[in-house]
């Protein structure tokens, strides 16, 4: 985007826009959309979701913010120096959509969709000056969606954190409560996590405001990171006294009354709650730096005159070898993706777990245990398998459970690491180990070991995740090897195995992970036929 400074004397009207420098960025823009059309569905489903409702406000603003920070660049007249870089970024935006697509997550093409934006304003305007944009691409992050494995590491975090200051509210208050993980028992009542902590789905539009507070605040830098920093606790507060106002309904009125609040106060009030918070937060840091001044001035920069005659400048756009670059790499993407066959491996043949074995050597498989109907919906595997060990000379029972998910493009496994701790079993313990050598396995074999208590009960845990034969101890890995499957053969299939024991009284942890060792030799020849795979199987 060349900006040419005799440019003011061209035709008004539609003439004024029809430059040949408008044609090629309207022509890019067009096939950008084309070839990222899977990212901007994803994008569009996302943000039906409550947690993710202020995305189509964030473009908006990102676009308001890029405008006011234009109306101090001058227009350069002649050639723009330094705009190849930004055909660079395009180009890696394109090349990191496209893993996005042949792997099927639309989530990959919707965050290079902010990397050709990053592209486009670097060609615009040059390096030197296209980089200055910075925080209003910046700002578009927030109308993505969280990767899966991050959200719900996160968001068990939060949970229980609001929980715990919630229920200390409420002991406060002298009104008795127990909890347990994320289940906060009111007597007459069980919150459990999903009720009890949604309030949190406002963490992210209030992380978006903060984050526009401190573009906008005018005292210093480490004030700017304070109202950056400040919108995480701020959401939990709110929350937290959302659990406890909740708790305090159902002392005093009744289980009855908690609905009505609960969507009242759901809605946007906690969220405009927080964003006052946040604005007296700044005015509060803004009283302090100017203590004993005799000047003072406005905490944010509200200033939002001559932003709009900025669009104009759009018809100064010349035409450029980098412009025309960023139109062609899209669309020969696009019409790439639209001439390939299509991809994916139909039916994964696999063995279903209803025909899971009644004996594995020295053990005898119990009768299959049902998932409650809300753990099934959450964990929402297209099979699952979960039943009890038992072995003659075993004092305690191993747990088997594997779920099972034919693709894993849109959500998956969820980590024990995460689930643990919500159900309220408190992790002692957790270490990645490999336990090829004990097992005899031709290769490396991680498992994720760990140790769980609730109250005097303990167990050892093994899990790890199955990736095309693959065992994957960390769920990130677990992950990338999914994009990495999904751009070699299309199949985003995946597992979860967990095997759980008991410390029975009198009996060491290394006694009770001999049992699970013995379970894990047992499984390994008959986990192929119902997890399918055909990488790092056992020779």
């Amino acid at each position: 985007m060349s900006f040419d400074s005799v440019s003011i004397s061209r035709p008004t009207g539609l003439g004024g826009w029809l430059t040949g420098g408008t044609v090629v960025f309207a022509l890019a823009v067009m096939a950008a959309g084309w070839f990222f059309a899977p990212g901007l569905e994803t994008l569009f489903e996302a943000w039906q979701t409550p947690e993710y409702s202020h995305g189509p406000l964030i473009p908006v603003i990102s676009a308001l913010l890029f405008l006011r920070h234009l109306r101090v660049v001058p227009v350069r007249p002649g050639a723009i120096p330094g705009r190849w870089p930004g055909a660079v970024v395009v180009a890696f935006a394109v090349l990191f959509a496209a893993a996005g697509r042949l792997a099927g997550i639309g989530e990959i093409v919707a965050y290079s969709l902010i990397l050709w934006v990053a592209g486009i304003l670097l060609i615009s305007f040059g390096w030197r000056r296209g980089v200055e944009f910075w925080p209003s691409v910046l700002h578009l992050v927030y109308m993505l969606p969280l990767p899966g494995v991050l959200y719900y590491k996160l968001s068990a975090f939060l949970q229980l954190i609001s929980s715990e200051i919630g229920v200390d509210i409420l002991r406060f208050l002298g009104v008795s409560v127990f909890l347990e993980g994320n289940i906060i028992d009111l007597g007459t009542l069980q919150l459990h996590v999903a009720e009890a902590c949604s309030g949190l789905r406002y963490l992210f539009p209030i992380l978006s405001f903060s984050y526009v507070f401190a573009i906008l605040y005018t005292g210093p830098k480490w004030h700017k990171a304070v109202l950056l920093l400040a919108a995480a606790p701020i959401t939990m507060l709110m929350n937290s006294v959302r659990i406890a106002v909740a708790g305090l309904i159902v002392q005093h009125w009744g289980p009855s009354h908690l609905e009505g609040f609960s969507h009242f106060f759901e809605g946007w009030v906690i969220f405009v709650i927080s964003v006052a918070l946040l604005f007296l937060l700044a005015r509060m840091l803004m009283l302090l730096s100017f203590q004993g001044a005799g000047a003072r001035r406005e905490a944010l920069d509200l200033d939002l005159a001559n932003i709009w005659p900025q669009v104009n400048r759009l018809k100064l756009i010349m035409p450029s070898p980098s412009m025309i670059a960023a139109f062609l790499l899209p669309l020969a993407g696009a019409l790439t993706f639209k001439s390939l066959p299509e991809r994916g491996v139909g039916e994964i043949e696999r063995t279903p777990f209803a025909l899971f074995p009644t004996e594995l050597g020295a053990w005898q498989s119990g009768p299959s245990i049902a998932l409650d109907a809300p753990v099934a919906r959450r964990l929402a595997a297209d099979d699952y398998h979960s039943v009890n060990l038992y072995g003659a000379d075993s004092p305690a029972a191993v747990n088997f459970f594997s779920a099972w998910y034919a693709d894993q493009s849109k959500g998956g496994v969820h980590s024990p690491e995460i689930c643990l701790p919500g159900s309220g079993w408190e992790i002692a313990s957790l270490e990645r180990v490999d336990i090829a050598p004990e097992l005899g396995w031709d290769g490396r074999f991680n498992i994720n070991r760990a140790v769980i208590q609730k109250g005097m009960v303990r167990q050892v845990v093994y899990y790890w995740f199955e990736q095309r034969g693959r065992k994957v101890a960390w769920d990130f890995a677990a992950k990338a090897w999914l994009v990495v499957d999904g751009v070699q053969t299309g199949r985003t299939d995946g597992a979860l195995v967990r095997l759980t024991t008991p410390v029975v009284p009198g009996e060491s942890e290394a006694t009770a992970e001999a049992r699970l060792r013995s379970v894990t030799q047992e499984l390994l020849p008959l986990l192929p036929i119902y997890l399918p795979g055909d990488a790092g199987a056992p020779r």
